[in-house]
């Protein structure tokens, strides 16, 4: 019997950066296209027409009409452990942090409840269609081995790491250089490269770590080169100015992970507001990576993301929800709100560079491009069911579409987990929404 999985529907996915290619250039759409899938990997996509009479005849054809198949979603920036906060009031990041973040956080020494918010998570990205996403845990262990462990239980491709916070933060969350290395190093060995994960050195930000801590995840870096770095990066404009007074002997925000050797592909940055050109220039000259955080960055009035300004300097940018401080785990609504930012910053973002920023993009922020991001053969069978007829509303506004950027921009402006149908990971229904 063959293990060919086919999957009929309107196909759309990501082939280049818009920016670089220019939007006509950036996408391929079958109106009427298979997607063939074998051990868990893409084998081909294009028309139906052309497809269809190779399948063998036991190929059972599964169709989803009314319906767009993309690529799985990349959440470049979020945190698991603030799952059961989202959507709490704060003044401002450093009063937020305090007020709600780290009493959340401190519930995770409790492994029983580490691995509960875990599935919640876990079912909320699924539900969304976010097939991958570059996770925070908390300073516990414990937070990590058990998100590693629902992940590794729907075989999905996710990047996770133990929080390194040895000052500026309560007492109850503190380990220290040498503990956060070993502890580190332990779930490393553990995890990293086991079915689809990755582990990403977790330094919270630098006002948490001591400088010897900062040396201490360059060191993890050194001894397992294929790492992820992850962590923030002027967010907020206080936040900057903290830095100033911690590292006066650097000049700038970005110079402290700089100095300390924190820089380099697979190096992930959530925000990247308040950057000075130089700095663009240094992310774009290592290779590292921005977490593009629309939703958090309103909510916490952090300021606006200067897309533009990125592309101009060539850095790396991929999409992120950044729950709690985001207040939604939805891509859609994260794209709606990037789209806001750019409005506010006089640029009008194209459907197709949102579309990018939510799959091929964040791929290649994160050095997954040959494993994720579109339909490329060989790549990861990791793609979502968008519904055309999710809402009354949004089935009435796509027939008045006249173009495939109307509807794909009316999908991004009024859709919401309602509109995914299902997710698949690796070839795996891991959610469908139950009927209506």
């Amino acid at each position: 019997m063959s293990s060919i999985q086919a999957f009929r529907g309107a196909l759309l996915h990501s082939l280049a950066d818009p920016a670089d290619v220019g939007d006509a250039h950036s996408h391929e759409y079958f109106a009427d296209g298979l997607l063939l899938v074998q051990d868990g990997k893409i084998l081909q996509a294009g028309p139906a027409a052309d497809l269809l009479p190779q399948l063998p005849a036991e190929v059972a054809v599964q169709h989803f009409p009314d319906a767009l198949l993309c690529p799985g979603f990349i959440d470049t920036h979020i945190h698991y452990p603030q799952t059961g906060m989202i959507g709490a009031y704060g003044e401002d990041l450093l009063h937020w942090l305090n007020t709600y973040t780290f009493p959340v956080e401190a519930q995770f020494a409790d492994e029983a409840h580490a691995a509960e918010v875990a599935e919640v998570f876990l079912k909320e990205l699924l539900r969304n269609g976010t097939t991958t996403a570059l996770v925070f845990g908390t300073v516990h262990p414990q937070s990590v081995d058990a998100f590693f462990s629902a992940a590794q239980a729907r075989d999905l491709r996710m990047i996770a790491g133990k929080v390194l916070m040895d000052r500026n933060a309560p007492d109850y969350l503190l380990d220290t250089p040498e503990s956060g290395y070993a502890e580190s190093k332990a779930l490393i060995e553990r995890w990293h490269g086991k079915g689809r994960l990755h582990y990403a050195v977790t330094p919270r930000f630098a006002p948490t770590s001591s400088p010897q801590q900062l040396d201490q995840a360059a060191r993890l870096l050194r001894e397992y080169p294929d790492l992820y770095l992850h962590t923030h990066l002027s967010e907020n404009v206080k936040e900057v100015e903290w830095i100033k007074a911690l590292f006066p002997e650097r000049t700038s925000y970005l110079d402290v992970y700089d100095h300390h050797g924190l820089l380099g592909a697979r190096s992930v940055f959530a925000h990247g507001i308040h950057l000075c050109d130089g700095e663009c220039q240094r992310l774009a000259q290592t290779g590292s990576a921005l977490s593009f955080c629309p939703t958090s960055n309103l909510f916490i009035g952090s300021g606006l993301f200067d897309l533009a300004k990125m592309e101009q300097h060539g850095v790396r940018v991929g999409l992120g929800t950044d729950v709690g401080g985001g207040t939604s785990f939805s891509q859609l609504q994260t794209l709606a709100e990037a789209y806001k930012v750019g409005q506010l910053r006089g640029r009008q973002t194209h459907p197709f560079k949102l579309l990018h920023l939510a799959t091929l993009g964040g791929a290649k922020a994160l050095y997954l491009d040959d494993q994720l991001g579109n339909f490329l053969p060989g790549k990861d069978a990791d793609f979502v069911v968008l519904d055309l007829k999710a809402t009354p509303l949004i089935d009435y506004r796509l027939q008045q579409s006249n173009s495939l950027e109307e509807t794909l921009f009316a999908l991004i402006t009024l859709g919401d987990d309602r509109a995914i149908r299902a997710t698949y990971a690796a070839g795996r229904c891991v959610h469908q929404r139950e009927a209506s």
